[in-house]
């Protein structure tokens, strides 16, 4: 009886001598409360029984939302908020046992404030325009900053991304009256250049209209008029259907001026000599 007792004790000291630290893990060993020097990488390792204890920390990628206020160059609001990725440096886990504890007191007390002071580092170098567009140039300043600040903690800094970006509203409104008045100015530039167009379309039309005239007056002068005007009435006869023409064109020779003969009107002027001709 007393030997199987002590065959248990044994046992149980003889398991709890022994810690098993897995892959993506590193552990800190402390002794009656005391952090021992050295990470306990993966694998497993020996400790004291009853005296000793082994806290594990998480050394695979971490991913925490992080918010953070500024102010540019020109004094203009600026907040973003960013995602920051990182993990624990495994070979550093035994300083951050002994100055932060737990990896939530880490993000909260190193990883937010370093972030908010790195976002001001990097908005504090441009314009609020400038932040808008040189975002990636923002980004690495932010990065550069952010990756010297807490490489001293243990805290290795694998990417970050810039989830958000607000300005102030006043900006906005700024911004928004801005781009309103340049398109109002584009507007104007678009309805002046139409209008000179159209100015220019008008004055070619005129100039054609004006050597098209000038033509026929040299035309009807020259010795080949006559038929210019035959011409033209024939033309004139086909386009309205080849009928019996109403308007007679007539001249004596060559260079005398024409005689137009408009059978309607004769017709209307003279009812009777129509109603004659007809009853004949």
């Amino acid at each position: 009886m007393v030997l199987s007792f002590l065959a248990i004790i044994g046992l149980a000291l003889l398991t709890s001598s022994f810690v098993i630290v897995n892959p993506g893990q590193a552990g800190v060993l402390s002794i009656l409360g005391k952090s021992q020097d050295g990470a306990l990488l993966e694998g497993i390792h020996f400790k004291p029984p009853l005296v000793s204890n082994v806290d594990v920390y998480d050394v695979t990628v971490q991913k925490f939302e992080v918010p953070a206020q500024s102010s540019t160059k020109d004094l203009q609001d600026l907040s973003g908020r960013f995602a920051i990725n990182f993990r624990l440096d495994p070979t550093e886990v035994v300083n951050i046992r002994r100055t932060q504890g737990t990896l939530e007191n880490l993000v909260s007390k190193i990883v937010a404030p370093q972030t908010q002071e790195s976002f001001k580092i990097a908005a504090a170098l441009r314009t609020v325009e400038e932040a808008i567009t040189q975002r990636a140039d923002l980004k690495k300043d932010f990065d550069d900053a952010l990756t010297s600040r807490l490489d001293k903690y243990g805290i290795l800094v694998l990417d970050t991304s810039v989830v958000d970006l607000n300005f102030s509203p006043e900006f906005a409104k700024a911004v928004e009256d801005k781009q309103i008045a340049e398109q109002r100015a584009r507007r104007a530039v678009y309805v002046a250049q139409e209008a000179e167009q159209s100015a220019q379309a008008e004055i070619n039309r005129a100039k054609g209209r004006a050597e098209s005239q000038r033509l026929i007056a040299e035309t009807l002068k020259a010795q080949g008029g006559r038929l210019v005007l035959q011409k033209e009435a024939i033309e004139a006869w086909k386009e309205g259907g080849a009928q019996v023409p109403r308007v007679l064109v007539m001249g004596q020779g060559q260079g005398s001026l024409p005689f137009i003969l408009n059978l309607d009107q004769v017709e209307q002027d003279d009812p009777a000599d129509g109603a004659l001709s007809k009853a004949s």
